[in-house]
């Protein structure tokens, strides 16, 4: 079974071939955009594994909660090279990756939303997939829900770095804040997902987005101690 997965929720893109059970992967260029790199990485990573894209079993993509515009990169290739070999697609939870790249049983994904809020969620991790416990949300640092401080929990993400009060929230866990998305456990949980039957229909594949806005209006910003 091959996998193709592409993960750009974020400034880090990556993209990563399943071979039954082998992975291997490969790395968005810095500066940049998605748009422009991503699909002569696939073309580089394919050649490099001696495989094509007549040979792939399904695309997979990292839904999101992520970057607007990275998310759309992701699944627009994903879809448009669906279609053209008529395969399945998998669409896999930026967090839930997240979770199953920390390793830990009980995991907290935090990830930097910007504008001042983080997108979160809770995962419990077996041997070979993510079960979400608690309910994606959008929340400020001061105001996001953390489960109970007594049990052990293993906190992860960007979002740790870009906002020391939440860091500080989270001081009595194990924190990781260099954990991001990655393609290589989307196309793991992807595998895990079409060897249960859950590949979709190309059209019906789409970003997860928690919020409906990009940017802060200027009443907003001034609200908020910003400048016009």
């Amino acid at each position: 079974m091959q996998i193709l997965a592409l993960e750009t929720s974020t400034d880090f893109g990556t993209c990563a071939l399943w071979q039954d059970g082998q992975i291997l992967t490969a790395s968005c260029p810095p500066g940049r955009s998605h748009s422009e790199t991503l699909i002569p990485l696939v073309q580089q990573l394919l050649a490099e594994a001696g495989s094509s894209f007549a040979a792939l079993d399904a695309l997979a993509f990292g839904m999101g909660p992520g970057a607007f515009t990275g998310l759309r990169v992701a699944c627009g290739i994903a879809q448009g090279m669906a279609v053209a070999l008529d395969r399945p697609v998998l669409p896999v939870g930026s967090l839930e990756t997240m979770a199953w790249e920390a390793g830990g049983q009980q995991v907290l994904a935090l990830l930097d939303a910007r504008m001042g809020e983080v997108y979160a969620a809770t995962f419990r991790c077996g041997s070979a997939d993510v079960e979400v416990l608690g309910a994606l949300c959008l929340a400020s640092p001061a105001e996001l829900h953390l489960p109970p401080a007594d049990q052990p929990w293993l906190a992860v993400g960007n979002a740790l770095a870009a906002y020391p009060e939440l860091l500080a929230r989270c001081a009595g866990w194990e924190c990781l804040p260099g954990i991001l998305p990655h393609a290589r456990s989307v196309a793991h949980l992807a595998a895990q997902a079409l060897a249960r039957g859950e590949g979709l229909d190309p059209a019906l594949a789409a970003p997860r987005y928690l919020r409906d806005k990009v940017a802060r209006t200027v009443a907003e910003r001034l609200a908020n101690g910003g400048k016009v």
